[in-house]
């Protein structure tokens, strides 16, 4: 298990997972377990493994024992592998101790966070991993699932992408409903300049040549560059960076690995990918008794539906 590119971690959003944690168990588990219920007393202890059955980077683990103490579930968790590691099809990733009735009502919620953020993380790593050599960075989007931004954006932080806006609040973005509302789009970028006169940073979003030139001496920090083909892209890095050198450059719309991998040389200072939170593919993670006081609980404990 390896991380090939350090990467620094921020602070896992734990009081965003605290929000989520009643509702998740609340939609899950209502009003008991039926099935452990009657499988299993309630002081059955035992120990259960959690397999990774597919190669790609961890993000989450400060959950498993966040979920256990909101539960007041006494289980000991013993990790084998740590926050942002790469791990391989089969990796161990933690085994835990304590009563299997508990150990099952937080299984699957557990297991939904978990492959969320870890899938998150992975898909973010190989975009930045198809970067690699380049100066170009990996950015997310707001396309996130509405109550999980702060929990996303961690993951795709994990997988060694960047943060873009985390809302409405902390940076302004001129879109072009911004721009025809205003009737172009130097025109609203010339309002916010009124308005906020440097307080926060100032990005507008061009679809053609004629909107960026207009921005080229405009009190802008980044311009997207929203839904351009290669050819154009070029010609809009050419003329900004003869221009305006001082301007960073975002590139957005129809990102895949492919074609990432094709825009790293041509000098962009990011491309943004809303695939990476708004398409997310889930981890293969699953938990396996491994051992217990009842013969009748060994073995794989599946993937609860």
């Amino acid at each position: 298990m390896s991380n090939p590119t350090p990467v620094i971690l921020p602070p896992f959003p734990m009081l965003a997972l605290d929000r989520l944690l009643p509702w998740a168990f609340e939609e899950d588990e209502g009003a008991g377990d039926l099935t452990s219920l009657a499988t299993l007393d309630a002081s059955t202890q035992g120990r259960a493994t959690l397999l990774c059955k597919q190669s790609g980077v961890i993000a989450g683990l400060p959950l498993v024992e966040r979920i256990f103490k909101y539960r007041r579930v006494a289980a000991k968790v013993q990790y084998h592998c740590k926050e942002g590691d790469r791990v391989e099809a089969g990796a161990l990733l933690l085994t835990v101790e304590g009563p299997l009735q508990a150990l099952l009502v937080c299984e699957r919620t557990i297991l939904n966070f978990l492959q969320r953020f870890s899938g998150i993380a992975t898909s973010t790593s190989q975009f930045v991993q198809a970067l690699k050599g380049s100066k170009t960075k990996i950015l997310d989007t707001r396309k996130t699932l509405p109550g999980y931004r702060l929990l996303d954006k961690y993951s795709v932080a994990v997988g060694g992408g960047r943060n873009h806006r985390m809302g409405l609040y902390d940076m302004v973005l001129v879109k072009d409903n911004h721009a025809q509302a205003c009737g172009g789009v130097r025109a609203a970028v010339d309002k916010v300049a009124v308005r906020y006169a440097g307080q926060f940073p100032v990005e507008a979003e061009v679809s053609n040549l004629t909107e960026l030139e207009s921005l080229l001496d405009a009190k802008v920090d980044i311009v997207l560059l929203d839904n351009m083909d290669d050819a154009t892209l070029e010609r809009a890095i050419s003329l900004a960076r003869e221009k305006a050198p001082t301007i960073k450059l975002e590139a957005s719309g129809n990102m895949n690995l492919e074609r990432v991998r094709r825009l790293g040389p041509v000098g962009l200072d990011f491309i943004s990918v809303g695939a990476l939170t708004h398409s997310v593919m889930a981890m293969d993670i699953s938990m396996n008794i491994e051992g217990a006081d009842l013969k009748s609980s060994q073995g794989e404990i599946g993937r609860p539906r």
